[in-house]
């Protein structure tokens, strides 16, 4: 059985050790390599696989080999660092399903609004299965104070994508503490 899977701010080639040194490489090159590497020992090539921009930044050419070698059926949301070129080669990928500015999606009994950037979707408790995925932050902390927001990027989860699942467990628990 296929599973969903969220992932954020890849930055495959973004050469700038502000980037890569949070999150434990000494180069760019390892970077890329572990990336890829966790993403693939975790995701088979049959799951859903919701990338939530920034995919990759620097040589286009260079940098679009890690996207066709990723695992999974990529829904691409377009993030800040993916300009109209990349976006082009994004869709040329055999790996990529689609390519959007934002999605909702639905899971179970969850309404999911998947974004880079996080947004405000729900303000109250009237809305318990409404929430934003979203990237772009580089925080280490999945949530914010942004309410029903939930941070997917690689910067939260120790470079991995999160199972949905997973990410259900995480807002029960949030959401356990807060009452």
């Amino acid at each position: 059985m296929s599973k969903i899977w969220f992932t954020s701010d890849w930055h495959f080639g973004h050469d700038k050790p502000f980037l890569y040194e949070p999150r434990g490489f000494s180069s760019i090159a390892e970077a890329n390599e572990v990336i890829m590497n966790r993403h693939n020992e975790l995701v088979s090539n049959d799951d859903e696989v919701y990338v939530l921009g920034d995919l990759m930044l620097g040589d286009n050419n260079e940098n679009i080999e890690y996207i066709k070698r990723m695992n999974g059926r990529l829904h691409i949301i377009i993030g800040n660092h993916d300009t109209s070129e990349r976006i082009k080669k994004y869709k040329e990928c055999d790996n990529v399903v689609s390519v959007l500015y934002a999605d909702r999606i639905k899971w179970k009994k969850w309404s999911i609004y998947v974004s880079h950037c996080p947004m405000i979707v729900a303000h109250n408790e009237e809305a318990p299965k409404l929430w934003n995925f979203h990237g772009h932050t580089h925080s280490k902390e999945k949530f914010s104070d942004i309410p029903h927001c939930y941070n997917v990027a690689l910067d939260a989860h120790n470079c991995y994508p999160i199972e949905i699942e997973q990410i259900a467990e995480d807002i029960r628990q949030y959401l356990n503490k807060a009452e």
